[in-house]
C-alpha cells in the first residue's frame, strides 16, 4: 500500500518596465516562490552564469539543499533506529552541472560531504555505514537520475 502526498508551489514572475523577453539577454530572471503555510516567500533567480542575480537563491542551489536536507533527515531517522546519538551534522554538498552547446544540461553528480558528530566513539563505523540506508530512504535522492556519493566523516564528541 502506498500513500500519496501532494506538494504545491506558486511561482510569480512579471516583466520589469523597459524589458522584453524578445531578447533573452535583457530581462530579469528574479521571481518569488510562495509555498502555502510557510512563513516567507523565497526570492529566486537564475544562477549567475545564466544571467541571474547571484545574491538570490537559484534552482540549482535549491536542488542541492533539498537533497542534502532530505538525506540529513533520513540519516537522523536511521541513527535513531540504531540508538546512535547525533550531536551535530554539517554537510558541504557539491554538485556538478554540465551544460552542453545547445543550452540544455543536467547534474552529472552530487557529492554529500557530511561531518557528523556522535556521542559514542564505539559507534563510528555503524554511523558511517548508515548513510547508505539514509540514501535509500531519501525521497529526493530517489527522485534523482544522477549519482549521489557520500563522503562522510564521523567524529565522536
Amino acid at each position: 500500500m502506498s500513500i500519496n502526498h501532494t506538494f504545491k508551489a506558486t511561482i510569480n514572475w512579471t516583466i520589469n518596465e523597459g524589458e522584453s523577453t524578445l531578447n533573452p539577454r535583457t530581462f530579469s530572471r528574479n521571481h518569488k516562490v510562495t509555498i502555502a503555510n510557510k512563513i516567507s516567500d523565497l526570492s529566486v533567480s537564475a544562477a549567475k552564469p545564466f544571467r541571474g542575480d547571484d545574491a538570490l537563491y537559484n534552482p540549482e542551489d535549491l536542488l542541492l539543499s533539498a537533497l542534502a536536507s532530505c538525506h540529513m533527515m533520513s540519516y537522523l531517522y536511521v541513527c535513531a533506529q540504531h540508538n546512535i546519538e547525533v550531536v551535530s551534522y554539517i554537510d558541504h554538498t557539491e554538485g556538478d552541472l554540465e551544460v552542453n552547446t545547445s543550452g540544455s544540461g543536467s547534474f552529472k553528480m552530487v557529492r554529500l560531504k557530511p561531518v557528523v558528530s556522535i556521542k559514542d566513539a564505539s559507534q563510528k563505523e555503524l554511523a558511517k555505514s548508515l548513510h547508505t540506508k539514509a540514501n535509500q530512504l531519501c525521497f529526493i535522492a530517489n527522485s534523482c537520475n544522477f549519482p549521489i556519493t557520500h563522503e562522510a566523516t564521523i567524529v565522536a564528541k
